[in-house]
């Protein structure tokens, strides 16, 4: 145990604690938030697996982007999947028996940062270079494309041109998992403990953040409603008891 893992491990218990519990808070806020109108965008499935599909596409192939923006769509792709594959590639740092296929997508995750960043630096060009982005670009917006641009360039750093002490690093992050105190303990490397920090801070402001766009498209209305309005209404669960309400009146006027 070291004053840096001390530090350190205390500020990723926090950042975790922080991310699941904003990030749960907000699916239950969006869990609850109602759809008082039937507005998938056309044109929309007829069924309940025609829906599950369409999230499908929107999840994994961005099919509304690619439909509206071609070179946004592959800035997005190049990011997204280039962060994925270095994310798999990072779930070694918290297992002590790597499983085969984290093993087998070292290599592809490790030249996946290149293309993380080229995507990264694509999208941030393009908030400056296009007057219509640009103008409904908020600070946080070119902030957050720095941050993770500081992020992967500190990871990719590492990788390719100042090497850190992995085993000790994986070692730590293994402690944290384990409550092993005794094995909270960093080297000083200035591009860890960079690459570190920004990590700890983007789990801190994710909850807060235009990130939430990863659960929170799961539940646009958009996207996951289906277009059978002409055979079922459409009714909010508060429209349901405001209808009950009215019908309950209409009754007692008629009897009246």
């Amino acid at each position: 145990m070291n004053f840096l893992g001390i530090l350190y491990g205390v500020l990723f218990w926090v950042a975790t604690i922080i991310i699941v519990v904003g990030v749960a808070n907000k699916i239950r806020i969006y869990w609850k938030t109602p759809a008082p109108l039937k507005i998938p965008t056309m044109p929309a499935p007829r069924t309940q697996t025609g829906v599950v599909f369409r999230m499908f596409r929107e999840v994994f192939f961005f099919q509304s982007l690619f439909r509206s923006d071609k070179m946004l769509w592959l800035f997005g792709i190049l990011f997204h999947y280039g962060m994925l594959l270095v994310l798999l590639r990072h779930v070694r740092y918290f297992q002590e028996e790597v499983w085969g296929f984290i093993a087998f997508i070292q290599p592809f995750g490790k030249y996946a940062a290149f293309i993380m960043i080229v995507g990264l630096v694509a999208l941030l060009v393009r908030r400056f270079i296009v007057d219509r982005v640009r103008y409904i670009s908020a600070p946080s917006d070119y902030l957050m494309l720095v941050l993770l641009l500081v992020i992967a360039g500190s990871g990719a750093l590492m990788t390719f041109v100042t090497h850190a002490d992995v085993v000790q690093v994986k070692a730590f992050f293994i402690a944290l998992r384990t409550f092993d105190f005794s094995m909270w303990a960093l080297p000083g490397s200035p591009i860890l403990l960079l690459h570190l920090t920004a990590v700890a801070f983007l789990m801190i402001i994710f909850p807060i953040s235009k990130l939430l766009h990863a659960p929170g498209v799961f539940f646009s209305p958009t996207r996951n409603q289906v277009d059978n309005s002409r055979e079922k209404r459409h009714v909010a669960p508060w429209a349901a008891e405001l209808d009950a309400q009215g019908v309950e009146y209409l009754d007692q006027v008629k009897h009246k």
